[in-house]
């Protein structure tokens, strides 16, 4: 049976781990923003990392429960209500056929990951469930879910009251680390455009979502050239390449824009540097007027912060069994 929509929230989507193997073709790898709430929210019904669940930006949806299951909320600071009684972040609880969940307001982050034991069964497009919005694959009719919808659920059995240990629950604040490798065109920067980039501390603008974070601050300095064949008149334009997600682009020299997870595969401007794999996570939960600066990592140290993330997801999967 499944869960029938009664209000859909600012903007929740269906997400998974992520579309892999077409980001040549411009397709990207969508799935959820913040890997690390979707794969402990996950783990803590009993399903697959990997499984679908729903990302809700800002502002969670209401749902209606039409058969017993178990779920949980991680990620955002924005606590889940079961028929108005609070529940717990980060543990899996259970709801029962006609229990109505909604959420509170949110007091720190940006998105929260609801998963459900059997996960969210809408049909796999390209090998997955994740939702992308601009080109309509996915998830719901690949868009965000509406009042009215209702969501197919996956055969699965789950745990109540498993929980995710503190210490392994990220700490959201107002002010961000986030650790990014120069390049591939920082090249194109000044020595003083590279300082300022480095020694700043920007402020992310209301223009954040899945495909890309935009921050305000000083503008960036570059190096006076002739425009090379190919590259449009912005002192930023270089001629067309790949965009890695993560990567850091600059329009115009000004408000830098974090390329995420719905973003296209490649472009005309300059990519300055790129975040760490793991500090994407950080990224997806910054919320407009968070404070972010960029630290500067060598590749043997962005190596290392890899191995401490992904050794860091093995002491949740040891938490969880």
């Amino acid at each position: 049976m499944p869960i029938e929509v009664r209000k859909p929230g600012l903007s929740t989507t269906v997400q998974d781990a992520g579309r892999t193997g077409y980001y040549d073709l411009g397709i990207p790898p969508s799935g959820a923003l913040d890997q690390y709430s979707l794969r402990a929210a996950n783990l803590l019904v009993g399903n697959p990392v990997g499984a679908a669940a729903l990302e809700c930006v800002y502002l969670g949806p209401q749902l209606v429960f039409t058969e017993p299951a178990v779920v949980a909320v991680a990620g955002a600071e924005m606590a889940p209500r079961v028929n108005g009684e609070g529940r717990p972040l980060w543990e899996s609880f259970d709801v029962r056929a006609g229990d109505v969940l909604d959420f509170g307001y949110i007091k720190a982050g940006a998105r929260a990951y609801l998963a459900v034991s059997g996960g969210i069964d809408v049909p796999e497009v390209l090998g997955s469930r994740s939702t992308y919005g601009l080109g309509a694959l996915g998830g719901l009719e690949g868009r965000p879910l509406q009042e009215g919808d209702t969501l197919p659920l996956g055969a699965g059995d789950g745990t109540a009251g498993r929980s995710v240990p503190e210490d392994l629950r990220p700490a959201l604040g107002k002010d961000n680390e986030v650790r990014v490798v120069m390049g591939l065109y920082d090249h194109r920067l000044t020595e003083a455009g590279r300082k300022t980039f480095l020694d700043t501390t920007w402020t992310l603008t209301p223009v954040a979502d899945r495909i890309g974070f935009r921050y305000k601050g000083p503008a960036l300095e570059t190096v006076e050239r002739e425009q090379p064949f190919g590259a449009g008149h912005d002192p930023s334009n270089i001629v067309d390449a790949p965009y890695p997600i993560g990567s850091i682009q600059v329009p115009g020299g000004v408000e830098p824009i974090i390329l995420h997870r719905d973003a296209v595969s490649g472009g005309g401007y300059m990519m300055i540097a790129t975040v760490i794999s793991g500090d994407l996570d950080v990224v997806a939960q910054s919320a407009p007027n968070t404070r972010t600066r960029f630290i500067e990592l060598d590749l043997d140290a962005a190596l290392a912060a890899r191995a401490d993330h992904r050794r860091r997801v093995q002491r949740l999967h040891e938490a969880l069994g």
